[in-house]
C-alpha cells in the first residue's frame, strides 16, 4: 500500500540481532576467518549463500521467517571478498576457490560428522551452491536450492553487466540513502529486508571525500523512482534540493567490493552451471523470479522430472529478500526440503507426519 501523503517511510538501518540469534568469526585456516550468521539449534541445517556484492544479510528476513516455522538450523556465511569475511587472498573468487571454502566452513563447524545440510543460494550463491555440491564438498548434503540463476540468461547477461554496474551511484550518504536507493531502484523490492540487507553491502570511505560528484551521483541513482514517488503523493522538492547542495568533508559510504574489478570469474561462475546442477544426485529446487529465465538444458530437465521448479513472477531478482514469507513456505512444503512438525524426521521424497 502506498503511503499517505506527506509520510516518510523509514530507511533506517535495522541491527542483525533482531534476525539472527549469533555473529560470529569462524577461523578456517590461519589468518583466514569466515563472517557466520545463524539461529537454531536443532534439526537439518540450512546453509544460505548470498549473491554478488550481498552479504549473509540478505537472508536475514528469511532467516526469521523460516525457523518460525519449522525445527531447523540457519547458517548464513560472508562469501569471500564479501561482507566483514576477511582471507588471505580476497580477490580469488574462482568458483573452485569459493566452493572450498563452503567445504572448509562446513568442516570447521561440525567436524567429521557434519549433520544433514540444504545449500540455498542466490545468484552467485546460487551458482557456487553448484559447484559445491558438485565436488562433494559437503559429505551430508541433502538437498540443494538455487535461486534465480540460470546459465543461458546469466551468459547472455554478462555482456551488460559493466554498465549495469556503472550505473550505480558509486558513493552515498549515509546508510540510510543506501537503502532508499537499494528500494527506490527496485534491487530490493521488500523495505524491511533492504533496512538490513544493506548494512552489509556498504562500508565507510576509507578517505573522507568532498564532492559535489558525489551528490550527483547518489542523485542520478534515485532519479529514476521519482515519478514513483509523486504518483504516491510524496514530493521530491526538498530532497532534490538538498541534493543539489554541495557536500562538504564527512563520512561516505561506499560499495564493500567492486564488482567490476571480478568480471574474469565471471563465466567461471556460470559456464556449464545447467549440466553441473543437472548432474547432483541430491534433491534439486530451482526457484525462479520468471519463467522467460529457463534455457534448453534444464527445460528439458524439468519436463524430465530432474528436478523441482517454483516461480514467483512478483519478485525482482532478490526473489528471498522481495517475499520472504512466500519462499519460506515452498521451503517448508517442498520434496527437497522435508521433516516432521517435530523437526526430528528427514527424508528424500515424502512427507513425515
Amino acid at each position: 500500500m502506498a503511503p499517505l501523503p506527506g509520510r516518510k517511510r523509514d530507511f533506517s538501518p535495522l541491527p542483525w540481532s533482531q534476525y539472527f540469534e549469533t555473529m560470529e568469526d569462524v577461523e578456517v585456516e590461519n589468518d583466514n576467518s569466515k563472517d557466520i550468521s545463524s539461529s537454531g539449534s536443532h534439526g537439518p541445517v540450512l546453509l544460505l549463500l548470498h549473491g554478488g556484492g550481498h552479504s549473509a544479510l540478505s537472508w536475514a528476513v528469511f532467516t526469521a521467517v523460516i525457523c518460525s516455522r519449522i525445527h531447523c538450523r540457519v547458517v548464513a556465511m560472508d562469501l569471500r571478498g564479501h561482507g566483514d569475511t576477511k582471507v588471505k587472498n580476497s580477490e580469488d573468487l574462482s568458483a573452485e576457490t569459493m566452493a572450498k571454502d563452503i567445504g572448509k566452513v562446513v568442516e570447521a563447524l561440525y567436524g567429521e560428522t557434519p549433520p544433514p545440510i540444504l545449500i540455498i543460494g542466490h545468484s552467485m550463491g546460487g551458482a557456487i551452491a553448484v559447484h559445491t555440491a558438485a565436488a562433494n564438498h559437503v559429505p551430508s548434503l541433502l538437498g540443494l536450492c538455487v535461486i534465480d540463476v540460470v546459465e543461458g540468461t546469466a551468459m547472455d547477461a554478462l555482456n551488460s553487466m559493466q554498465n549495469f554496474l556503472r550505473s550505480r551511484p558509486k558513493t552515498f550518504k549515509s546508510v540510510e540513502n543506501a537503502i532508499e536507493w537499494s528500494v527506490k531502484s527496485g534491487q530490493i523490492r521488500n523495505v524491511e529486508s533492504a533496512r538490513v540487507s544493506m548494512v552489509g553491502q556498504v562500508k565507510k570511505c576509507e578517505e573522507p571525500l568532498s564532492s559535489p560528484g558525489v551528490s550527483k551521483s547518489i542523485n542520478e541513482g534515485i532519479i529514476e523512482e521519482e515519478e514513483d514517488e509523486e504518483d504516491e503523493g510524496v514530493s521530491n522538492h526538498k530532497r532534490k534540493k538538498e541534493d543539489d547542495q554541495e557536500v562538504k568533508k564527512e563520512s561516505l559510504f561506499t560499495w564493500r567490493i567492486e564488482l567490476s574489478k571480478t568480471e574474469k570469474y565471471w563465466e567461471g561462475w556460470f559456464k556449464g552451471l545447467s549440466s553441473l546442477f543437472l548432474s547432483c544426485s541430491v534433491p534439486k529446487l530451482l526457484l525462479l523470479a520468471g519463467v522467460d529465465r529457463l534455457d534448453k538444458d534444464l527445460t528439458i530437465g524439468q519436463m524430465q522430472g530432474k528436478f523441482q521448479m517454483q516461480v514467483l513472477p512478483q519478485c525482482g531478482h532478490a526473489v528471498h529478500e522481495d517475499a520472504p514469507d512466500k519462499v519460506s513456505s515452498l521451503f517448508s512444503t517442498s520434496e527437497v526440503l522435508i521433516w516432521s512438525h517435530r523437526g526430528l524426521d528427514w527424508t528424500y521424497g515424502r512427507r513425515i507426519f
